[in-house]
């Protein structure tokens, strides 16, 4: 199986779907990654604010940033092999790389709610 890592630049949360104003990217890329681990997928985001030493620890990214500077971000690994920079996969890319189709990828989490209509 496949290890895929995802290296984001600094956001204000792990995912970056907080605050008033969400990119809609950010929150098709957080479905996309859940639904994959949900399907047993080998994947993992970091994110430069809150977690620095993954970038300094991966030979490949720090290098990365060393040369190219925080623009390069966000980068993709397979298997510690960088596949893209400067953007994320899309859904149609993860597809391809997971076998999962991208329907079932792009699959919005169901909020179940309670008797009295509690989450």
């Amino acid at each position: 199986m496949k290890k895929i890592e995802i290296f984001d630049p600094a956001m204000c949360c792990s995912t970056g779907v907080c605050g008033p104003s969400v990119d809609p990217e950010l929150i098709r890329v957080s479905i996309v990654v859940n639904n994959l681990k949900k399907n047993g997928i080998d994947i993992t985001r970091y994110n430069l604010a809150s977690e620095p030493a993954a970038f300094i620890e991966n030979e490949a990214i720090n290098q990365l940033l060393t040369e190219k500077g925080p623009d390069v971000l966000p980068v993709t690994m397979i298997d510690g092999e960088v596949v893209k920079e400067k953007a994320h996969f899309t859904t149609e890319e993860f597809a391809n790389v997971s076998g999962i189709p991208a329907e079932k990828l792009s699959q919005k989490p169901r909020i179940r709610l309670g008797a009295k209509g509690e989450k």
